[in-house]
């Protein structure tokens, strides 16, 4: 789109979003901004915006309407939604909301700005008003579903919310803008009589509690602005915009054409979501002394209140000491005095730099670096804005030597010190054998040879030790403070060693306990109980009967035999004893008697008897069952065992 042949565009800006790690917008010669998602279409945009820019009772032509940079805004409110646009003529326009599709914001930001929606937008008696808040309340619930969510508590509170695609079907976004000066009378631009020359740059800066906006000019001044009011969404419901739907309902693409509307100041009260843009409260104006200039802006991540200026001449440092809101004391209602900007030149005579960056380390401190037309890559440390690093340091690229600058500011130590010197004297040995010292030839030649080693070395030596003697305070803090590093580095390293030996003393442990569960563990498993194995079916089965045979029938064969036993001897007992009579008279009758019953006796005796041998032989035998019992019983548990 942008390098096709006899198209006429040209890209004027290209920056990444800060809230998306594919998208990126591209402002073009066209006056249109466009965002691109580098993850899904290289070739189509995700969002177009085509500018249109409408000014009554003023002239402008393509010239003085050029659009010239843009900028993001920040973490605060509405800022982060806000596309912030400038033209050639100075004047900043606003488009708001712009929010990539599948962005990440924080759970707390979005209530903030939704709740303050509900309470001063939708609750005013200003139709206007409710009508421009209603319209940003329904695009934070159709971006960002889970906000009308009434059960999210803090328990389950999201940490983050990814925007839907979403656009309103009859409404467009309103290029709110000109943002005029506070200060200024009714119905008068700003900055047309200030400012000579057009404007190049533009930089969006969030302090504290303060949005600032620097812009740059041809000329070489900076103007330092920051916004009175708060930025809010407004949109235009005299265009709608073109939406591109895939196959399953869901939108891929929005272009709209976003135009102007003219306010002049006498129309901006105190009540808000009115859709008036934002008022500019000027902070101050710095002038570089430059002529016919490009100039481009960058923020310092460690530093919020620094921000670096980069043009043909070198590198600016511009510290902000007075903020409007972050400064005040909302107690007592009293604002801190207002004091001068401050110009801190860090790199000078380079002639332009062509690549720059800003990067803030681990430690918190910051390192900037350039690389200069020469293609010489410089890494500056920039520690504190109050402390003399700051000082300009002066890049020499002609074969000049020269000291310190009637300011009394260190130089950057010179290339050709760096490099050594130029010619390197290495005489020819075998030119050097022919020639005797005290030869008119040998004279001339130690002579030759004595001045060039004065001219190249001795020279040399001297830059060497001038730049050193310059530079020894510098040296020494930077050496006191790597040896401060050095010191907390070896003390880490102790505590490391200590550490170390008192976790390799637990290793050793942990280890010695690990073999002694080990050898455990081998005892256990050479056990005789681990080596059991299960019985098979007909082993069961024979168990089984076994312990049937034993509880029951060896009970009987048992309590039988006491039985008998019992019987056996009181019978024995009875035929023992003998009956005493009194009379003699029925002695001879009882003796005949007792011959007929001893008859009858000895007969059933000798039945008795025949029965007991047979019961002692089945007892016998029921003995040896029994034994015979117990022992396979003892034998089946050794093997089980």
């Amino acid at each position: 789109m942008h390098f096709g042949k006899n198209n006429g565009l040209r890209i004027i800006q290209a920056s990444w979003h800060p809230y998306s790690r594919t998208h990126i917008g591209i402002l073009s010669s066209d006056m249109v901004f466009r965002l691109y998602d580098l993850s899904s279409d290289f070739n189509k945009p995700e969002q177009e915006y085509y500018l249109e820019v409408i000014e009554s009772n003023r002239y402008r032509n393509m010239t003085s309407s050029c659009p010239m940079a843009f900028s993001f805004g920040g973490e605060h409110l509405w800022d982060r939604f806000t596309v912030f646009i400038l033209f050639s003529d100075g004047l900043i326009y606003i488009l708001c909301p712009v929010v990539p599709f599948g962005s990440i914001f924080t759970w707390d930001c979005l209530v903030e700005i939704y709740e303050d929606a509900n309470v001063f937008g939708l609750k005013s008696l200003n139709k206007k008003a409710v009508s421009n808040s209603w319209f940003a309340v329904n695009w934070l619930e159709a971006t960002f579903p889970e906000l009308p969510n009434k059960s999210t508590t803090m328990n389950n509170m999201p940490d983050g919310l990814i925007s839907r695609p979403y656009s309103p079907m009859d409404a467009s976004l309103t290029l709110q803008g000109p943002l005029r000066a506070f200060s200024y009378p009714p119905n008068e631009i700003p900055h047309d009589t200030d400012f000579n020359g057009w404007a190049v740059g533009l930089l969006y800066n969030l302090i504290g509690k303060d949005s600032i906006l620097v812009i740059a000019w041809t000329n070489g001044q900076l103007q330092i602005e920051a916004l009175a009011d708060e930025v809010q969404p407004v949109w235009n419901t005299n265009t709608s915009p073109r939406l591109h739907v895939d196959s399953h309902g869901y939108t891929t693409r929005i272009s709209m054409i976003c135009e102007s509307l003219y306010h002049s100041n006498h129309e901006i009260s105190g009540v808000v979501w009115l859709g008036y843009p934002p008022s500019l409260l000027t902070l101050s104006t710095v002038d570089l002394t430059l002529s016919n200039t490009t100039i481009s802006l960058y923020s310092d991540p460690s530093v919020p209140e620094r921000i670096f200026c980069v043009h043909n001449e070198g590198i600016d440092s511009i510290i902000l000491q007075f903020l409007p809101f972050s400064n005040s004391n909302s107690t007592t209602n009293e604002t801190k005095p207002m004091k001068p900007t401050t110009v801190y030149p860090i790199l000078d005579g380079c002639n332009g730099v062509y690549g720059f960056i800003a990067i803030m380390d681990s430690f918190g401190n910051l390192q900037v670096i350039c690389i200069t037309p020469l293609y010489d890559c410089f890494i500056l440390d920039l520690k504190r804005w109050n402390q003399p690093l700051l000082l300009p340091i002066d890049i020499i690229t002609n074969s000049k030597f020269s000291s310190l600058s009637n300011t009394g500011v260190l130089k950057l130590i010179n290339g050709e010190i760096l490099t050594g010197p130029k010619g390197v004297i290495v005489p020819e040995s075998s030119s050097l054998l022919d020639l005797r010292v005290d030869s008119t030839e040998g004279q001339s030649a130690l002579h030759r040879y004595t001045k060039l080693f004065q001219k190249h070395y001795a020279n040399y030596a001297h830059k060497v030790y001038f730049e050193l003697k310059q530079h020894g305070n510098h040296l020494k803090t930077i050496l006191e403070e790597h040896h401060t590093r050095l010191q907390d580095a070896n003390f880490i390293l102790s505590n490391v060693e200590a550490r170390h030996t008192s976790i390799h003393k637990r290793v050793n442990a942990a280890i010695q306990g690990f073999m002694i569960l080990e050898q455990r563990l081998h005892n256990l498993r050479n056990l005789p109980g681990m080596k059991r194995k299960c019985l098979s079916k007909s082993e069961r089965e024979f168990k089984n009967q076994l312990d049937r045979f034993a509880s029951f029938e060896l009970d009987a064969f048992h309590s039988s035999i006491e039985s008998m036993n019992k019987r056996a001897r009181r019978y024995i007992y009875s035929t023992r004893s003998s009956p005493t009579t009194s009379s003699r008279a029925n002695l001879n009758y009882i003796d005949t008697k007792r011959r007929n019953q001893m008859m009858s006796l000895d007969n059933y005796a000798d039945q008795l008897k025949l029965s007991l041998e047979k019961l002692s032989l089945v007892n016998s035998e029921n003995s040896i069952k029994v034994k015979a019992i117990e022992r396979a019983l003892q034998k089946h548990e050794i093997d089980q065992k």
